[in-house]
This record gives structure tokens, C-alpha cells and sequence, in this order.
């Protein structure tokens, strides 16, 4: 039985787990990574990366069905294109391997251990690993748990057979004929949405009274329209009941109280995921919870002393830029830094078609917190840029307190708004006001330009609309 001692022990290599292993190395903390699979956890290998390679061939291939149809506005035509899916596969395994070697590199560029199995613990301070090559004990100081979440199933849709997580939705080797999806969510959606560009009859089951809500009903109504564009069945306010005998369709009840059965090669669960908190010794180091989550404080400190925990596993948002920030902050921390958490907005991407951004507070929020505000909305149908994109659906809208006007929030839905949330974070975090932002020169043409037309029309004299 092998035993190794080292300053800092990070429990999983997700984004989260090896961005605090890898600053921490930078700051010459002797560091060991545990991961029981490939670097990179769900994010890299098996969540954003991969799913976002997915909706991109999807993109394309649709844009090539455009072409072959002789109706495009562009003037250009092609032949019938095909979809060699299993091609598609391997390229989007491609790029995920590259980053995994990526990570790995980089692991060791900052001289961190890389332990490969998985980790149970003992104590606080200790773990016990099952290696390939058998049992090893590590002793560290201070540990951070970053275990991550994973797809919650339905006790009367289990996985398996024709019942899908995403996981297992990212590597089918064929595109199914006919796809139902339960779960209206952002996942959901926007595997739905790929798998109907490349050819799939896609039928989307959601309970609530409408997709996507989390986000408030302006900024999804552009995406309802254009699942309704694609030929996406969209049933609101039904649930799934289970399978049917011969597994080839889903059972439902719909709005109505109907019972309704819906032919499926395959059914994509996608309601939500859930943290990762068993079969790595949790009950031997008694952490206090906050509900299924562990509970933190603005440190990222459990209830045990040197013991510290980021990401999904600490509850929401369960996003991966959430937690490489936490990730970062807790090894610099550990090296002795003063920080803490004290982000203003982490910005959440949808990347549906149009894709939909949201930073900060929405109206609605404000005014649940008796904030006064004044909004602004800028659509991109006036966005010369949006237009020769053929992306006019969608706006740019800015929430500011109405008496110094100090931005508080940035929603934007649109073709390739994920690439301008950038610049709606850096907004609210560096604290600025609407004049702040209608006096930054924007190039043109861009589609950033809606960003201060928005701050402009926010302060009642915008000037392309």
C-alpha cells in the first residue's frame, strides 16, 4: 500500500478541480489531483465542449440543407448534402482529447501530482485511492472537493435501452429518427435543437407552463419561435409517465389531463443534474449540508476545518466558469492570498438558436428586491451587423437603478450573443453606469453596437431606433 503527503489535495479534475490544482501549483503548494476518469470532468468530456461541437456541425449542416433548397437569400446553392454522423463523432472526440491532453499538460507544467482513481475518504486529511495498480493513501493538509454533479434520472425512466442522459446522447452513433426529450431546460433544448437540424423529429415534454424558465418569457420567445421553424413539437405543461411495453414510445399526459403516447427511437432525459456527493466517504468527515449541497461559506470553507469545496457540488449555478473562479480564489487562499468571494454577476449562456445571455438581475428580480430601474432595449433587427448575419431576431436589454444609474443587469437574445457576455460581465463587475457605457466607443459594424444603443435608449435618447 503506497502513501503520499502533499500540501493540497484536490478531489476531481473537472473545471473547477484542476484550475485550483493548476494555480496552486503556480504557487508552489506541493499539490496532488485525484480524477476516477479523464481530465477535464463532465464540462470537457462529456457536457459543454462536446455538446457545443455537436450544435456547431449541426449549424452547418443545416446551412447546407439551406443551400441545397434554391431558396437561399444569399444567392448560393449546392447539392443534397449527407451526414456522415459517425465522422461527426469522431470530430467532436478529436477536440475533446486534444484539450484532455491540454489539461494534462498543463497539470504538469505546474508540477501537480496526478493521481488517476477514485478517492474515498478516511478523515478529514486523508483519502484512500483504488488505483489500476492497486490502493494508495493520501495525507494532505488542506483539501478542496470539487466532485462535481451528474444527470438526474427519473425513478420511472431509468437509463438504459432507449433511455438517454446527455452523456450518452453525445456519443450516439447515428442521429435517432424520431427523439423526445423530457426536460424543456437549456440542456435539453439545446441538444433538442442540434438533433433536429441534422434530420431528427424532435418532440420536447416540459412540465412548467413554458421552456427555459429561468429566463423571463421575452427573452425565450425568439428561441419558441424558431424551435416551432424547425419543425420542434414543443408540449408545455405535460409530464412524462414512463415507457411504453415495447419501448418504443413515451408515455405522457398532457395539459389537459390526455393520455398521449409519443413514438420514440430515443427518449433524452434532461431534468436537471445533481451534485456528486456519494461513494467518496462522506459520511466519514460529517460536512454540514445545505439541502443535496455542501455548504460554503464566502471562502469556499466547509463546515471542517481545511477542508474546502467549489462547483456544482456547492450548489447553484451550476456552471463550470463558476467554478474555475472558485477554484482559483480557494488555492490562492490556501497560498496564504486574502480573498473571497465577491463576484458581483456570473453571466449564464443558453446556447439554443438564437443563443440567450444573462448576466446580473433581470427587471423582475430587481423589483423583488425594491430596487427602482429604469430598462432599455435595443433589437437587433435594427443591428446592421445582425442583419448580414441573417440573425435580426433578438435585442440587447440593460436593467440600471434608476436614481445614479449603476448597471445591475444585461440580457441579450440573439445569434452569437455568447461571445458578448463577456462584455456585459465586465460591466457590472467593474461597476459601471449607463453613460459609462453609451460613451464607449463600439465598433462598427458589430453586433456589440446593441450594447450601447441599449445604454442609450435606457437613457431615453437612442439613436438608431
Amino acid at each position: 500500500m503506497k502513501e503520499i503527503s502533499c500540501k493540497l489535495l484536490v478531489i476531481g479534475a473537472g473545471p473547477g478541480g484542476y484550475v485550483s490544482a493548476i494555480r496552486a501549483g503556480q504557487l508552489g503548494l506541493d499539490t496532488v489531483i485525484v480524477e476516477a476518469g479523464k481530465p477535464g470532468g463532465t464540462c470537457l468530456n462529456v457536457g459543454c465542449i462536446p455538446s457545443k461541437a455537436l450544435i456547431h456541425a449541426a449549424e452547418e449542416f443545416e446551412k447546407a440543407l439551406h443551400a441545397a433548397s434554391g431558396n437561399s437569400p444569399l444567392g448560393i446553392s449546392a447539392a443534397k448534402p449527407a451526414l456522415d454522423f459517425g465522422k461527426t463523432v469522431g470530430w467532436k472526440d478529436g477536440i475533446v482529447s486534444r484539450l484532455n491532453s491540454g489539461v494534462a499538460g498543463l497539470l504538469k507544467k505546474a508540477k501537480v501530482k496526478y493521481v488517476q482513481g477514485w478517492a474515498t475518504f478516511r478523515d478529514g486529511k486523508t483519502v484512500t485511492v483504488e488505483t489500476e495498480t492497486g490502493e494508495q493513501i493520501i495525507k494532505a493538509e488542506t483539501v478542496v472537493i470539487a466532485t462535481g454533479s451528474a444527470p438526474v434520472e427519473l425513478p420511472f425512466l431509468p437509463f438504459g435501452g432507449p433511455v438517454i442522459s446527455s452523456t450518452e446522447a453525445l456519443s450516439l452513433s447515428s442521429v435517432p429518427e424520431r427523439l423526445v426529450v423530457v426536460g424543456g431546460g437549456y440542456i435539453g433544448l439545446e441538444l433538442g435543437t442540434a438533433f433536429a437540424k441534422m434530420g431528427a423529429k424532435v418532440t420536447v415534454v416540459e412540465a412548467l407552463p413554458r421552456i427555459l424558465a429561468q429566463y423571463d418569457a421575452e427573452l425565450t420567445r425568439p428561441v419558441a419561435k424558431r424551435l416551432a421553424a424547425l419543425g420542434v413539437e414543443v408540449l408545455t405543461g405535460a409530464k412524462a409517465k414512463g415507457l411504453s411495453k415495447k419501448g418504443d414510445a413515451l408515455l405522457i399526459e398532457t395539459a389537459d389531463g390526455t393520455e398521449k403516447k409519443i413514438a420514440a427511437d430515443r427518449v433524452l432525459v434532461t431534468v436537471g443534474r445533481k451534485p456528486v456527493t456519494d461513494g467518496w466517504g462522506l459520511d466519514q468527515i460529517d460536512l454540514d449540508m445545505a439541502g443535496k449541497f455542501i455548504r460554503i461559506d464566502d471562502q469556499c470553507r466547509t463546515s471542517m476545518r481545511g477542508v474546502y469545496a467549489i462547483g456544482d457540488v456547492t450548489g447553484e449555478p451550476m456552471l463550470a466558469h463558476r467554478a474555475m473562479a472558485q477554484g482559483e480564489m480557494v488555492a490562492e487562499i490556501v497560498a496564504g492570498h486574502k480573498r473571497s468571494w465577491d463576484k458581483r454577476a456570473i453571466p449564464a449562456v443558453c446556447f439554443t438558436d438564437p443563443e440567450i445571455v444573462s448576466v446580473g438581475l433581470s427587471p423582475e428580480e430587481a423589483k423583488a428586491r425594491n430596487i427602482e430601474v429604469k430598462t432599455g432595449l435595443f433589437p437587433f433587427a435594427a443591428n446592421g451587423r445582425a442583419m448580414t448575419l441573417q440573425g435580426e431576431d433578438g435585442f440587447v436589454r440593460l436593467v440600471a437603478r434608476a436614481d445614479n444609474h449603476l448597471v445591475l443587469g444585461v440580457q441579450a437574445v440573439g445569434t452569437g450573443v455568447s461571445e458578448l457576455s463577456a462584455a456585459f460581465s465586465l460591466a457590472i463587475e467593474m461597476g459601471a453606469r449607463l453613460e459609462d457605457i453609451a460613451g464607449t466607443i463600439h465598433a462598427h459594424p458589430t453586433q456589440s453596437e446593441a450594447l450601447a444603443e441599449a445604454a442609450l435608449k435606457t437613457l431615453g435618447h437612442a439613436l438608431h431606433i
